[in-house]
C-alpha cells in the first residue's frame, strides 16, 4: 500500500511508530555498547589492582628467591584467585616461565599471549587483552620488583572474555524489556496522538485542508467588502483585496504581520479583542472616508483568539439605500398610476352601461388630453428619460392623492452635467417632492397643491419646490437637515432632508428655505453647472 493512500491519522501514526522502534533500537544498542565497555573496563582495572596487590606482597618477591618457587607461589595464587573470582592469576619470572596456574600441569611452561614485554622490559603495569591457554582474555599485568628495584617476575591476572559477555548478557532480559515497555507505551502515545491531531483538523486530510485553504482564500479575495483579521497579539493576519482599496492601502506595502494600530491608527478594533462583545456597524473616519465596520470575536472556547471586522464605505451603503429608496418610488408610482386607471376603467363602464356614451367619449378625451400635455411637455422640456420616468409616477401619485400637481411651464433641462450623478439629483427631487406631498395631506384647511420648477438655464442648475402646506417654521430652519430630526409623528422619520443636505453638498450646490405664494415651504436648491473640484464626501 503506497504512503499517500494512506489516512492523516495512520501516517502520522506509523511514522512515529517507526520513528519509536528506530529510537529505542539505537538506544537499546548504546545501552549495550556502554554496559559492555563499562564492565570490561571495570573488570580490567580490578585485575590491574590484584595483580599489583600479588606483585608486591613480600612473601612472592622471596619465594621468586627460592629453589622452588612454586611451591610457595602457587598455592597463594589460587587463594587470591578463589577470593576475587579471577579467572586465573598467573606469577612467573623474568623469562616468562609460569610457577602458578589454574592448571598445575601448566606450571613450569613459558606464559602465553606474548604481551608481557612492557613490564618485564619497560616496568610498567597495565591492561591487555591477548588469547592464552584458557582461551581470549582482559587481563592486568605488574612487574614485581626486589628491594633492589630490579625486575625479577610478573603477574598476570585475567578474566576471560566468554564471562565479560556473560556479565552484561545477565542484563539482556533487563534491558530488552525496558526498550520493550518503551516501544509499547510509544505505540500506545503515537496512536492517541495521531487520534488527538486528527480530532483538532476536525476530522480532514491534509488535501481537504489544502483544497478548504485555496477555496477560503478565493471567497475572501471575491468578496466586495473589505475584510481583515487580526491575531491576539492585535496584529494583521490577513487582509483581502476589497480592503486595500477601501484603506487605501498600496498593494507593494507589506501589513500582514504588522500591528493594526500602525495601519488603522483610531480604530477600536482592539476593544474586541480585550472584552470578547461584538461590535456592529460602527463608523470610521479614515482619511477622509467614512466606513461602516463589523467586528466579531474569533474564539477557541472562551478564548478570544483574535478578531475579524467586515466593512464597506458608507457611500456605497448610502447610494444602495438610495437606489433601493428609488425602485420604491417607482413602484409606489406604477402602484398609483394602475390604481387611477382602474377607476378611470370603472367610470367608463358604468358610463356605458347607463349608455351615456357622450359622456364616456368626453371622459376618454378630457383624461388623455391631459395626459398626453403633461407627458409630451416632460418630453419636450426636460431631456434626461429618468426624471421624466420619476415625475409621471408622481403625478400619477398626485391625482391618487387628490393633489394637484403643477409643473412649471417655465421648466426646461436640456441635459445633467458631467459631474452631476442623475441617480443624486433624481433622490433630491424625489425626497423635496415626497415630504411636499407629506406637507399637503397634513394641512387639510386648503387645496393641496405642489408645484416643481427645473432649469438649467444659467450657471447653475435650479429647482424648485412648493407646496401649500403648513410650511416650515423659522425656529426649525436651523434644524430641518438633521438627521433624526422631524417635525412628523412615527418612526423612520428625519432621514429625508437631511439625505437631501448631504447629497447637495456633495455635488457644491446650496439649498434654501423660504415662505411661497401658497404659505407653505418653498425648497429653492441650486447646483454649479462646472465642476467645483473633487467631490469630497460629507460624512
Amino acid at each position: 500500500m503506497k504512503l499517500k493512500k494512506l489516512k492523516l491519522q495512520q501516517r502520522i501514526t506509523l511514522f512515529i511508530i517507526a520513528l519509536i522502534i528506530l529510537i529505542v533500537s539505537q538506544i537499546s544498542f548504546l545501552f549495550y555498547y556502554v554496559l559492555s565497555d563499562t564492565v570490561e573496563n571495570q573488570l580490567g582495572k580490578r585485575a590491574l589492582h590484584v595483580a599489583k596487590t600479588v606483585a608486591a606482597m613480600p612473601e612472592i618477591r622471596s619465594a621468586l628467591h627460592t629453589e622452588n618457587p612454586a611451591a610457595i607461589i602457587q598455592p597463594i595464587a589460587e587463594r587470591i584467585r578463589l577470593e576475587t573470582d579471577a579467572e586465573f592469576i598467573v606469577i612467573g619470572n623474568k623469562q616468562g616461565i609460569r610457577y602458578s596456574h589454574p592448571n598445575p600441569q601448566r606450571i613450569g611452561k613459558r606464559m602465553m599471549g606474548g604481551d608481557n614485554d612492557k613490564a618485564l622490559v619497560d616496568g610498567k603495569a597495565y591492561i591487555s587483552k591477548a588469547k592464552g591457554t584458557l582461551g581470549l582474555s582482559l587481563r592486568g599485568k605488574a612487574p614485581i620488583w626486589d628491594e633492589n628495584g630490579n625486575i625479577i617476575g610478573i603477574v598476570s591476572v585475567g578474566f576471560l572474555m566468554e564471562d565479560i559477555n556473560q556479565i552484561v548478557g545477565e542484563y539482556d532480559y533487563t534491558m530488552w524489556g525496558i526498550a520493550l515497555s518503551g516501544a509499547v507505551i510509544g505505540i500506545i502515545g503515537s496512536v492517541y496522538l495521531a487520534r488527538n491531531i486528527k480530532n483538532l483538523m476536525f476530522g480532514l486530510e491534509p488535501e481537504e485542508i489544502a483544497s478548504l485553504y485555496e477555496e477560503r482564500s478565493a471567497l475572501i479575495q471575491s468578496v466586495r467588502e473589505g475584510i481583515m483579521m487580526i491575531d491576539k497579539q492585535g496584529r494583521i493576519s490577513l487582509l483581502n483585496q476589497a480592503a486595500y482599496e477601501i484603506l487605501l492601502i498600496r498593494q507593494e506595502q507589506n501589513v500582514i504581520g504588522r500591528p493594526v494600530l500602525e495601519v488603522i491608527p483610531n480604530t477600536s478594533i482592539l476593544e474586541v479583542l480585550r472584552n470578547g462583545e461584538e461590535q456592529l456597524d460602527r463608523q470610521l473616519k479614515l482619511k477622509g472616508r467614512t466606513i461602516i465596520a463589523n467586528r466579531l470575536p474569533v474564539k477557541i472556547g472562551n478564548e478570544v483568539i483574535g478578531v475579524v471586522s467586515s466593512f464597506r464605505l458608507k457611500s456605497e451603503i448610502d447610494q444602495l439605500t438610495e437606489e433601493l429608496s428609488q425602485v420604491k418610488r417607482y413602484t409606489e408610482a406604477l402602484r398609483a398610476q394602475t390604481h387611477e386607471f382602474n377607476n378611470l376603467l370603472y367610470t367608463l363602464s358604468g358610463l356605458i352601461q347607463l349608455e351615456s356614451y357622450e359622456e364616456a367619449l368626453e371622459l376618454v378625451h378630457k383624461e388623455t388630453a391631459v395626459q398626453q400635455d403633461f407627458v409630451q411637455f416632460i418630453m419636450s422640456r426636460l431631456k434626461d428619460p429618468r426624471l421624466g420616468g420619476i415625475l409621471i409616477g408622481f403625478y400619477n401619485r398626485a391625482k391618487e392623492l387628490k393633489i394637484n400637481f403643477v409643473l412649471d411651464r417655465e421648466s426646461s433641462l436640456e441635459r445633467l452635467a458631467e459631474h452631476i450623478d442623475s441617480s443624486y439629483f433624481i433622490s433630491i427631487l424625489g425626497n423635496l417632492i415626497t415630504n411636499a406631498f407629506e406637507s399637503v395631506e397634513r394641512n387639510t384647511d386648503k387645496e393641496k397643491q405642489v408645484r416643481l420648477y427645473i432649469t438649467d438655464i444659467g450657471d447653475d442648475l435650479l429647482l424648485e419646490v412648493e407646496d401649500s402646506g403648513l410650511g416650515v417654521d423659522d425656529n426649525l430652519i436651523p434644524y430641518i437637515f438633521k438627521r433624526d430630526f422631524s417635525t412628523k409623528d412615527g418612526g423612520n422619520r428625519g432621514y429625508g432632508l437631511a439625505r437631501v443636505k448631504e447629497l447637495v453638498d456633495d455635488l457644491h450646490g446650496s439649498i434654501a428655505i423660504e415662505k411661497g405664494d401658497w404659505d407653505g415651504a418653498l425648497f429653492i436648491v441650486a447646483i454649479p453647472k462646472e465642476r467645483c473640484g473633487e467631490n469630497v464626501s460629507a460624512y
